[in-house]
């Protein structure tokens, strides 16, 4: 029988033979199928071959009969080595602890760097990820991923208007680019304010420049508001036209709200699995009970797990499973009207300029078509509806 890896697994062993006549022992393991394999003649009366060690149990009766005796010469296989090791049991018991140690070590942040920040929002950025749960000493299986962390951190950092995080190794860097604000220039150019929108005057307040309208004057796109020149004829003087003008637009909006409508809402109940994946085969370590939801959402989680910067092929994965609940949501015609009418109003908003303020508000036409309540409103809203436009001097 040749050997092979088999052999090894089972355990082998390299036999001795001697006696007279060796030979009808070698006869005697071929009847009883014993598996032996290299026979070598070493003398008159020896011979060696290898054998299972199992089959080594079972020839003492063969040597009574053949009067040979044994000597087992090499013991190879996975039998003895597990009896040397339990003979050597500190030993492993030592070398298991070492490698348990460097992959937890290796598995656990050591170190946060923060480059390009002041010292105020360092201190800023620290406390967020410090309650995101990055910190010394906390296994990165258990942390949000890279982009998460960035994106959250960006988000979260009040005085960084972008942040860069990359893990290498066991430490994390953080990249900051902090908001710079520009200055505001202190002399301006030669300027007119002019209108942007079609637009009844509302309220005005001039700085410097000259007014050319009034309240309840009506402008178009373009009209000048307030000029550059003050002075008299003949006496005038360019300066930078400054003010605030206030005025009254009209703006028509369409919303539509269902009377009936279907909501998948979460219902906080969450069922958690755990597993060891090793070569993508998923060995299970927490969570064995079966899954109760009816109707779920499901969000997997796998973190990597390495030895320095070495990637190990076994992968810590979470699977969540969140309860979800589905119910139908009814209105009346009443109710989806005014539903209808804020979500508009939500939605011109968002179109606004800052400071802009709504003042009125019509529903222009109210329709009930296909389950639906269809709205045309009316708006009147004051804003800001200046524009710069330089004065060319020489012209």
């Amino acid at each position: 029988m040749k050997n092979n890896w088999m052999n090894l697994i089972r355990g082998y062993v390299r036999v001795r033979i001697d006696g007279a006549y060796p030979e009808r022992f070698l006869n005697r393991c071929i009847e009883e199928d014993l598996s032996i394999w290299h026979i070598k003649r070493v003398g008159e009366e020896r011979i060696v071959f290898y054998m299972d060690v199992e089959d080594a149990k079972r020839i003492r009766p063969l040597l009574r009969m053949t009067n040979c005796k044994v000597v087992f010469s090499k013991r190879r296989g996975l039998p003895f080595m597990f009896k040397r090791m339990i003979h050597r049991s500190g030993f492993v018991v030592g070398l298991i602890a070492f490698f348990m140690i460097m992959f937890t070590l290796s598995n656990m942040v050591w170190n946060i760097e923060v480059k390009g920040a002041s010292p105020a929002v360092e201190h800023e950025l620290r406390q967020v990820i410090e309650q995101m749960g990055i910190k010394r000493g906390a296994f990165r299986f258990s942390l949000p991923s890279v982009e998460l962390i960035q994106r959250d951190v960006t988000e979260l950092v009040a005085g960084a208007t972008w942040v860069g995080v990359r893990q290498k190794g066991t430490t994390y860097e953080f990249e900051v680019v902090e908001q710079q604000l520009p200055e505001e220039a202190e002399r301006f150019s030669p300027r007119h304010l002019v209108a942007t929108k079609k637009a009844i005057i509302h309220d005005i307040f001039v700085q410097h420049g000259q007014a050319l309208v009034e309240p309840n004057d009506f402008v178009r796109p373009g009209d000048i508001l307030v000029s550059g020149y003050i002075g008299k004829e003949g006496k005038t003087e360019v300066v930078p036209a400054q003010a605030v003008v206030l005025g009254e637009i009209w703006y028509k909006s369409l919303a539509s709200v269902p009377l009936e409508t279907l909501f998948t809402t979460l219902t906080g109940e969450k069922d958690s699995n755990h597993f060891l994946s090793i070569y993508n085969v998923n060995i299970p370590i927490w969570g064995f009970g079966k899954n109760e939801f009816e109707t779920f959402e499901q969000f997997d989680l796998e973190r990597p797990f390495h030895i320095f910067n070495w990637r190990l092929p076994i992968t810590y994965k979470r699977i969540d499973l969140l309860e979800t609940n589905a119910f139908e949501r009814t209105y009346t015609k009443e109710q989806a009207v005014l539903a209808a009418r804020e979500r508009a109003r939500v939605d011109l908003m968002k179109h606004l300029p800052e400071g802009a303020e709504i003042i009125g508000e019509k529903v222009l036409h109210e329709a009930l078509e296909n389950g639906k309540v269809n709205l045309q409103i009316h708006y009147q809203v004051i804003e800001d509806i200046t524009s710069e436009q330089p004065i060319i001097q020489g012209d």
